[in-house]
């Protein structure tokens, strides 16, 4: 069988001395997992981590690993490269896509979020692009935030808790008598890192080690 589209090259790791087993992220088969034939040698549109482009997924039967062809148009990541903290959010990004999402599931929107998220990484306000990006994949895993108003008791005002149990604000009010088991606002990193955390292990999963460097550097 054979499977065409476009996509974001997320993973690659070696396998032998030539090739190497890549991960690709397409809006019309969700995360698709193939071997690419003598990556590790390329010397001509090698492939890498971080790239756009175009890609032929081939295989004999639909339960086999398969190949990939793979035609780079442009490296998303180039931009990123003089910021390690640029990078060290693609990199939590793509190991996330990787772990959470099941292989050849369409998630168009998280697809989405992610080109535009490559795209904001290389402004000032790369760090609120990440934060945005990890609430759109809490919400595409079943875990929606609605910091809008108090689960307790609905009011919009004094909202100082995020209850780690249903992701809904909670008010200083009502949140004082559990205020040692609940998240302080405001949303961060460290928060929805949280989050992820019981998810993966949810899935029998460890947060990836890219997540787990990764820090709230900069202030939100």
């Amino acid at each position: 069988m054979k499977l065409e589209s476009v996509g974001i090259l997320i993973n690659m790791r070696p396998i032998g001395e030539r090739d190497s087993v890549a991960r690709i992220f397409t809006p019309d088969f969700g995360v698709i997992c193939g071997v690419m034939r003598a990556a590790q040698i390329a010397k001509k549109n090698r492939p890498l981590v971080g790239q756009f482009g175009t890609m032929a997924w081939n295989a004999r039967l639909d339960t086999q690993l398969g190949t990939f062809h793979w035609e780079p148009e442009r490296n998303m990541a180039s931009a990123l490269m003089t910021s390690p903290h640029a990078l060290g959010m693609m990199n939590s990004a793509f190991a996330l896509v990787s772990t959470m999402l099941p292989e050849r599931e369409r998630y168009p929107h998280m697809y989405n979020a992610t080109i535009a998220l490559m795209d904001k990484l290389s402004t000032t306000n790369a760090t609120h692009a990440y934060l945005d990006w990890e609430t759109e994949l809490l919400r595409e895993m079943g875990y929606g935030l609605n910091l809008s108003a108090c689960s307790g008791c609905g009011t919009h005002e004094n909202l100082e808790y995020i209850s780690p149990r249903t992701g809904r604000a909670v008010c200083a009010t009502c949140g004082a008598p559990y205020a040692n088991k609940l998240y302080k606002m405001p949303l961060d990193l460290d928060i929805t890192r949280k989050f992820i955390e019981h998810i993966c292990v949810s899935q029998g999963a460890e947060i990836p080690l890219a997540r787990r460097l990764l820090t709230s550097i900069q202030s939100l």
